[in-house]
């Protein structure tokens, strides 16, 4: 059984936990996922839940069904996973970042020499613009 965060729904952390397997590189472009059934035992949730996580993944085109096959990744589910997350950093994490550095007054070259060193440390020296 998985621990769940209690300030979100369980099935959207399903949901969250596939697409994080999926940038990962544990579930490819065209693989097939766990079945709806295998993902509740692996998870110990109930099967309507994991129904509903493959229903949102499904809505966002980052899952295709394929009758009597089962659940694939799209082939553009890569992509797409990005985009709403850098979406979703930008528009709640991002703010949130900016208030506590206003609040505790750290100035942005502050921010940005972490933002260099966590780029040295990872092995990261390519510049995140040109990713786009």
């Amino acid at each position: 059984m998985t621990d769940f965060r209690q300030d979100k729904a369980i099935y959207l952390q399903m949901a969250e936990r596939i697409c994080d397997g999926i940038l990962g590189g544990e579930y490819t472009p065209g693989e097939r996922i766990p079945s709806v059934r295998e993902l509740a035992v692996m998870l110990g949730v109930n099967a309507n839940t994991a129904v509903r996580a493959y229903d949102t993944l499904s809505q966002e085109g980052i899952i295709v069904t394929r009758r009597g096959l089962g659940y694939f990744v799209a082939e553009d589910a890569r992509g797409k996973i990005l985009e709403n997350r850098r979406l979703r950093f930008m528009d709640e994490t991002l703010p949130e970042v900016f208030r506590q550095m206003r609040l505790l007054d750290i100035p942005f070259g502050t921010i940005a020499e972490k933002w260099e060193c966590s780029k040295k440390e990872s092995g990261s020296d390519s510049d995140p613009d040109s990713r786009h």
